[in-house]
């Protein structure tokens, strides 16, 4: 061995990055294994971070110590809150980034951090002996570790397609993994082909932005990161513009030469991004789509047209292109592909990211079958804390569906599986009222701490912020006040009440709270903020927590992983093949296996408990 690390990360997308750098700030030596250390966090599609459901994501990576929301605050130039017409639960921030400078941030960070080394190469094999991993074969070397996270992205076994034109690569100008995925392979796991794409990329320069409407961000953005006091981009607007019929007619032309219809794309796509030509297929009666022109930096006149990704031919995507209103003269820079790649079945793998099949090896990002930035990095995150724990015989971090969005992703995927690219949405989340982007570092940031994943700077503003709400909170709860819509009462007065009770009413603002009682002005916005949501929905939040507090007993009972579940006959063959397969860490989770049903795990926990097994 040539020499020897606590972890091993490969691949430096955004999963690599998140999982690398946390397992350095955690006090491991890490090596993080990359193809071009130029590209470290490219955003390889869209130059956005954030969404709806994928901001949530964000703010729970920043609050678990990880650099995604400081990096779409550093590089954001147009900020966006979406859903705000809706309740708090569906908020969700989203960001239009200067891609150049977001991984350049991404890089500086891993760059400074103490005990991580990055290396350009190419990982060929996982090294396991007796079902434990023991490194990686890089090259010529042979490196050794504890633990190794692979994190390949798209570029595991990727084959790139435009038109009939097809050719191996994980993204434009870089090779693919064929080798590391052929390992994968050779240790017995499972595996699928995925598909996704991206549109071509115009220079904003030949564009009629005159033909276009201009969509604003927000007058006051809101930044990802708890850290983040002031944005300092200059804020930039979008623009939308929309197909046509004569645009279809271009693309329907070119469905003979459609890699997509004819045969050469084998794997799953991406079900709510689609390309445009399989829009044009699944919803032949709309005569128009939505194209977003999206900025990709300050410094260059690149434009991202969001909603006409495509691996059609270059001379149809060249007709259908300069058919839209606005593009007519538009001159392609590069121009879209889609991109077939492996991943895993990710039933195969626990909560904690870590293979069931071998100790030390875990997986993270679209090897998992999901798509997106923001699910791959949430991932990484986890995988990096749960290396780490276990390098240094700590713990293992488990999220659950009731304490964040990313322990739903994790659950969906390990639980349910995916037979498309998974992707994060507000709906999969049943206790999306507690689980808010406002109060994320609430609900992670302390148990971060405990894993030493937040530095010094970040644990004290957390104890700062905490203290002062909690101070916030006593004022609303104590302050008394005459209630201004209250008619004059007996004995010369009006009725008082608390800030609180004042505030239940839905027609009182904050404004009108600090107008009646000085105490209150003296509280920050921030705070203000977080207390409206917390007291106007004081019930619904009560309802949610008392059926998390019922649920809550089922996750506690805890299943063996040699469990035998042939042993209960009142099982059927059908379901004791799905317990088998998926091999659920607790009952709570094995009621979530589709096709289990309710009388199931009801001979589960009778048979547990006769066996006197209910700790967890």
């Amino acid at each position: 061995m040539t020499k020897s690390y606590d972890i091993i990360v490969v691949g430096g997308g955004h999963a690599g990055t998140e999982a690398a750098y946390i397992g350095a700030r955690m006090g491991c030596s890490v090596l993080l294994v990359t193809m071009k250390k130029d590209n470290l966090g490219e955003m390889s599609c869209n130059p956005a971070v954030g969404g709806v459901g994928k901001g949530q994501l964000v703010r729970e990576i920043d609050a678990m110590g990880g650099i995604m929301g400081l990096a779409a605050d550093y590089a954001g130039i147009h900020f966006k809150r979406l859903n705000l017409s809706k309740g708090p639960a569906v908020w969700s921030s989203r960001a239009q980034e200067d891609r150049k400078k977001y991984k350049t941030f991404i890089r500086s960070r891993l760059e400074e951090a103490e005990g991580l080394d990055i290396a350009e190469g190419l990982a060929e094999k996982i090294l396991v002996e007796n079902g434990v991993v023991r490194g990686i074969l890089a090259g010529r070397d042979e490196i050794s570790s504890g633990a190794v996270i692979v994190t390949p992205g798209t570029f595991l076994n990727g084959m790139m397609h435009i038109g009939m034109n097809h050719f191996a690569g994980g993204r434009v100008d870089e090779e693919s993994s064929v080798s590391l995925s052929g390992s994968i392979e050779e240790l017995g796991f499972r595996m699928y082909r995925f598909k996704t794409g991206t549109p071509a990329r115009l220079d904003g320069s030949t564009i009629d932005f005159s033909r276009l409407e201009v969509q604003r961000g927000d007058r006051s953005p809101v930044p990802f990161s708890f850290m983040t006091d002031h944005l300092i981009e200059k804020q930039v607007p979008c623009y939308i513009t929309y197909t046509n019929e004569r645009t279809h007619g271009f693309i329907r032309e070119g469905f003979g030469r459609s890699p997509l219809f004819t045969g050469k794309i084998k794997g799953t796509g991406v079900r709510y991004c689609p390309s445009v030509e399989d829009k044009l297929l699944k919803f032949p009666d709309m005569n128009r789509h939505h194209v977003f022109l999206e900025p990709e930096g300050l410094a260059n006149d690149v434009y991202y047209p969001n909603g006409v990704s495509t691996s059609l031919p270059e001379d149809v995507q060249d007709r259908f292109l300069h058919s839209i209103a606005g593009l007519e003269e538009v001159k392609v820079i590069r121009y879209g592909y889609g991109i077939e790649h492996d991943v895993i079945d990710p039933t195969q793998l626990s909560a904690t990211l870590e293979t069931k099949k071998i100790k030390g090896l875990y997986f993270a990002g679209q090897i998992n079958g999901t798509t997106g930035y923001e699910e791959a990095a949430a991932q990484g995150i986890v995988a990096g804390i749960n290396a780490a724990a276990s390098v240094k015989k700590m713990p293992p971090l488990v999220l659950g569906r009731d304490q964040a969005y990313t322990g739903v992703l994790i659950d969906d995927l390990i639980t349910k599986g995916t037979e498309e690219p998974y992707r994060m949405f507000t709906s999969r989340v049943e206790y999306r009222l507690i689980l808010r982007e406002d109060n994320a570092c609430l609900r992670l940031t302390g148990l971060a701490g405990e894993y030493g994943c937040i530095d010094r700077k970040m644990r004290e503003r957390f104890e700062e912020y905490s203290q002062e709400l909690e101070k916030a909170r006593k004022i609303i709860e104590n302050e008394k006040i005459e209630d201004p819509s209250c008619a004059a009462g007996n004995a010369g007065g009006k009725k008082k009440v608390t800030l609180k009770e004042l505030m239940r009413n839905p027609l009182v603002k904050w404004k009108d709270i600090k107008d009646l009682c000085p105490r209150a002005g003296r509280i920050s916005g921030k705070i203000a903020d977080q207390l409206n949501i917390e007291v106007k929905y004081e019930g619904y939040i009560r309802r949610q927590e008392m059926d998390i507090a019922r649920l809550k007993s089922m996750e506690d009972w805890r299943i063996e992983p040699e469990f035998d579940y042939g042993a209960i006959k009142s099982l059927s063959i059908e379901v004791v093949e799905k317990l088998n397969k998926i091999q659920p860490q607790t009952v709570g989770q094995a009621s979530r296996i589709s096709g289990v049903t309710p009388a199931a795990v009801s001979a589960v926990m009778v048979y547990l408990r006769g066996q006197g097994k209910r700790e967890k």
